[in-house]
């Protein structure tokens, strides 16, 4: 039996306050080759996921938010939001479900949240993501200020 406890998800915020990238992983599938990928993601604040779309193959996305709060971002093709929510458990918003050829991204919006996700296997980082051209890439100067825009356009404050 896999378990999420309350130890578990603090020591996942602890490795994401710590981590360069305000985030850190914790995964359940044995395998790379597992058809359904299961996984904790922690994250801070200000952490950046570049929008991107699973596609060719084909590939569903759940976010479910057990601590925190996180807004789920879709966009068209040229970058404009077309949709999203906020989880919250708080609010009995939990969870959301991306279809594959949707860009997407993720935004935390509280300390210490922490989300199970789970994805259509197998994984192979070489045809996972097609990252959007419109969003700066993770680590190039700009993931900032696009997070900012993000929210703003959504009214929303971290």
């Amino acid at each position: 039996m896999i378990k999420i406890d309350h130890s578990l998800l603090s020591a996942m915020a602890e490795k994401a306050r710590k981590a360069i990238r305000k985030r850190a992983h914790h995964t359940f599938h044995k395998s790379s080759d597992d058809v359904l990928q299961r996984f904790l993601n922690a994250m801070q604040p200000g952490t950046y996921l570049q929008p991107h779309k699973h596609e060719d193959p084909d590939k569903r996305e759940v976010f479910i938010a057990l601590t925190g709060r996180f807004v789920v971002v879709e966009f068209d093709h040229a970058g404009r939001i077309t949709d999203h929510i906020i989880l919250d458990p708080n609010t009995q918003d939990y969870a959301a479900e991306v279809e594959p050829r949707i860009f997407h991204t993720v935004l935390c919006l509280d300390p210490d949240s922490i989300a199970y996700e789970l994805k259509d296997g197998p994984y192979n980082p070489i045809d996972d993501k097609n990252f959007a051209t419109w969003a700066p890439r993770e680590g190039e100067s700009g993931c900032s200020e696009y997070i900012q825009k993000i929210l703003s356009a959504l009214n929303l404050r971290v």
